[in-house]
């Protein structure tokens, strides 16, 4: 069934108007935490690179279309990162790792401003880490053939926009309710489930607006 309008809905154009040094007050020492139901025994670990960068007057964020071969989400849009290695000494390499190999995400050309709240995808029962970080210009990124369709990259203005936004009420085995499922509508791509929220969790807190989201995050 149909969800509400966005948090930023009643925001005038001037405020929905965001700058990475609001983001990053916004993330400025803040503790995340985790969203989105009880973690299952044995759930997977994952890491993801939001990655911004200024062009002109706008917030830009880089988002990945997943292969179609992929085993868990395929063909979705999602942010740079991937499942832990036991390798990894920890989810801030691996989501270095992931980004590298995915999109040839040069680490040197990156700075770190925080962490939004971790999230538990319902699909593949993993537990989501994601990453905030700014880039000084427009990264020249190179897509894994085996792992990513295509790299698009989408300003925030966009993604503030109400016509963008859509959010549906879902019946979640897990939950006794239902949960509000975040969707963007944009240009001949959808963005949704854990990707959204997490989104949706950032521009709230850029914008400075409430956000309670029914159910926890999906």
């Amino acid at each position: 069934m149909p969800g509400g309008p966005p948090p930023w809905a009643g925001l005038t154009t001037a405020r929905r108007s965001v700058t990475i040094d609001k983001v990053s007050a916004a993330l400025s020492n803040r503790v995340p935490s985790h969203r989105g139901g009880a973690i299952p025994v044995g759930a997977g670990e994952s890491a993801v690179m939001v990655v911004l960068y200024e062009l002109g007057a706008e917030v830009n964020v880089v988002l990945t279309r997943r292969s179609p071969n992929l085993r868990h989400h395929a063909h979705e849009m999602s942010f740079p990162g991937g499942r832990r290695d036991v390798e990894d000494p920890d989810l801030w390499h691996t989501a270095l790792r992931e980004s590298m190999e995915e999109v040839d995400l040069d680490p040197s050309a990156l700075r770190r401003i925080g962490e939004l709240d971790s999230f538990m995808t319902v699909g593949s029962r993993t537990v989501v880490h994601p990453y905030v970080v700014v880039a000084d210009h427009c990264p020249q990124l190179t897509a894994s053939p085996h792992e990513v369709e295509s790299i698009t990259h989408v300003s925030f203005g966009e993604l503030l926009r109400d016509d963008v936004w859509r959010e549906e009420l879902w019946p979640i085995p897990t939950l006794d309710g239902l949960r509000a499922i975040t969707f963007f509508e944009l240009v001949d791509d959808t963005v949704w489930g854990a990707t959204a929220a997490m989104l949706r969790q950032l521009l709230a807190m850029a914008t400075g607006t409430d956000d309670i989201i029914l159910g926890g995050p999906a």
